[in-house]
């Protein structure tokens, strides 16, 4: 069974899944440190949670600007882990050795998913720390859901990989399931078995049962029975899914594409109550992340309106219980907002 294989036969099992495709990126078809991020030693200061808002990260074509993106990511970066040039900052978070996985959000296809750009700079600057092609895989549930948001299917032995869980043995997911908390699933192999690290790459948007559907949420994404945990608001099993070992001491950045924000309606798009943003939200911090991320989608429905979270009937409470699981910061006071 693959989820008692060494990673080197499970890596050679995935490249076997299917051909290479050979383009050169990620673009459309017709274009394209180890363990508990706070543990005692490292939490020396505030968690940081890194803003960065341009209306021309979307360029006159109405397409993601990579070369206004990659710069300001590797400024957070840099920010976030107190290092002076770029290179040094991703090798603060990852090592040659590892096996990287990029967890991105195409349940709303194309028109509200991460930006491919995105990804294209989060693999230029995991690669800056010596981590091989190869060895990076920018996954889904599905790979149609991928396809539906523009990014090339690539299975191949050579080059970034790219493809849903459903392309695995057995249906992609372990055959026995995990226990944390209120959550017992089974998870995707990406995640057990191959990945040693994870960037989480959601979108900013609000979610009809649990608040908002930002990073920890994105979770949800590799366990094969999410439909399980929605009631209460998502409370407890958001939090509890993220404080799994195969979640909690892999994840090593967040990075939410908010050149657009959802504000109601969610999760499926719902255009007539979205808007250009122009963000980027970029932490370590799980906790922090999600919290700055709801506070931005309330302030956006009391501009046009609309009633708070809380007074809707889905205030996010999972991002508190999180926090209280040691995952991270809750407390706007305490985390280090910054603006570039």
């Amino acid at each position: 069974m693959i989820q008692h294989s060494s990673r080197r036969k499970f890596l050679k099992n995935m490249v076997t899944v299917g051909g290479c495709l050979c383009a050169p990126s990620l673009l459309t078809r017709n274009s394209l440190f180890t363990g508990n991020l706070f543990a005692e030693e490292e939490v020396t200061s505030k968690p940081k949670v890194i803003q960065a808002r341009d209306m021309k990260f979307i360029n006159a074509l109405g397409k993601a600007d990579e070369r206004r993106i990659t710069p300001v990511i590797n400024k957070a970066v840099m920010n976030i882990t107190n290092k002076q040039k770029p290179a040094d900052a991703w090798s603060t978070l990852f090592t040659k050795n590892d096996i990287v996985g990029i967890k991105v959000n195409c349940l709303a296809g194309k028109r509200f998913s991460p930006h491919v750009e995105i990804i294209e700079s989060l693999i230029k600057g995991v690669t800056s720390a010596g981590v091989h092609e190869q060895n990076i895989i920018v996954f889904e549930r599905f790979s149609k859901e991928l396809d539906r948001a523009g990014f090339n299917i690539r299975k191949g032995k050579s080059g970034v990989k790219c493809y849903g869980t459903d392309e695995l043995p057995y249906g992609g997911y372990d055959k026995q399931p995990q226990i944390a908390g209120n959550i017992g699933s089974c998870f995707s192999q990406i995640i057990s078995s191959y990945c040693t690290a994870i960037i989480n790459v959601p979108i900013l948007k609000d979610h009809d049962l649990a608040g908002v559907s930002i990073g920890m949420k994105n979770f949800f994404g590799v366990i094969h029975n999410p439909n399980k945990y929605h009631d209460n608001n998502c409370n407890p099993y958001v939090a509890d899914l993220s404080n799994h070992p195969y979640i909690r001491d892999k994840l090593r950045l967040i990075v939410c594409d908010a050149l657009k924000v959802q504000y109601n309606g969610g999760p499926a798009f719902k255009p007539q109550w979205s808007s250009n943003y122009g963000g980027l939200l970029i932490s370590n911090d799980p906790v922090a992340l999600d919290r700055i991320g709801a506070q931005i989608i309330e302030e956006k429905r009391k501009e046009v309106g609309l009633p708070s979270l809380k007074s809707a009937g889905r205030e996010p409470t999972y991002i508190t219980t999180a926090a209280q699981l040691g995952l991270g910061i809750d407390d706007p006071a305490l985390i280090d907002t910054i603006s570039i």
